[in-house]
């Protein structure tokens, strides 16, 4: 429900990928920043462990479901006025050449990463106009400003999700609406790596080998509280960040 705060009516906002890593942590930073916070995801236990920690309000749904994200939409704006999206679902799934990558994989990835903003976005745009000051805020990576061995079908899922940020943007031109696309690099969490490789530790935990401070959910969530928080004439078309030691995605300082 939105809420006022001595006679001024507070923000709220709605993340998507709640439950763990960048999510969780931009949750934790709008509700820090006095926001209202919506927080989705389809782990009902996390969700209920977040909003137990923080006050967000938990609503579980699975931005792959046309059903969901309308009942989603339909329960979030019955609320109240809706300020901003936090597009943060997404994953990568294995890492495949693109000779031998699973197509199955590959259209995981794209529901998810592209399809799944596509959805939500599309669904709460006419909400975030009426608010007369809304931002859609996408969630891409450096994999979607360019590629590495391996990383085929992410890089291909999180540059077509880029193209939705910045094709929004010219098509909503004039209008109150910001479109923000922040693109993190190598980011250490408890789940993107151990996902991405099918639960092998071993293989999750080599990513990061020898790598002085990988960037953390927190890094990536403070950029995103802080181009929220910009006066709302200030546009932060793409904000690109990575830990000291890397400088591409390609190369990495290891120990």
């Amino acid at each position: 429900m939105s809420s006022r705060t001595g006679g001024f009516e507070r923000l709220r906002a709605v993340v998507t990928g709640a439950s763990s890593g960048i999510g969780a942590a931009t949750v934790r930073g709008l509700v820090a920043a006095g926001w209202d916070v919506v927080a989705v995801a389809r782990r009902a236990d996390r969700l209920a462990a977040l909003a137990a920690e923080t006050g967000a309000t938990p609503l579980v749904a699975d931005v792959t479901s046309d059903d969901d994200v309308a009942r989603l939409v339909a329960e979030v704006t019955a609320a109240g006025p809706v300020h901003a999206l936090v597009n943060g679902a997404g994953g990568a799934i294995g890492a495949d050449p693109v000779a031998s990558g699973s197509v199955e994989d590959w259209r995981a990835m794209l529901e998810l990463n592209v399809l799944g903003t596509l959805r939500v976005t599309q669904r709460l745009l006419p909400a975030l106009r009426a608010s007369g000051r809304g931002d859609v805020l996408v969630i891409t990576s450096t994999a979607a400003l360019g590629t590495y061995p391996g990383g085929g079908g992410y890089v291909a899922a999180k540059h077509a999700e880029r193209q939705i940020a910045t094709t929004l943007r010219l098509e909503l031109i004039g209008e109150p609406v910001r479109v923000i696309e922040i693109a993190p690099g190598m980011v250490r969490t408890d789940e993107f790596s151990l996902k991405r490789f099918g639960g092998d530790a071993a293989a999750a935990e080599a990513v990061y080998a020898g790598v002085d401070a990988p960037l953390t959910a927190q890094d990536v969530a403070d950029t995103i509280v802080w181009a929220l928080t910009r006066p709302h004439h200030v546009n932060v078309d793409l904000l690109v960040l990575r830990p000291r030691a890397q400088v591409s995605n390609t190369q990495v300082a290891r120990a």
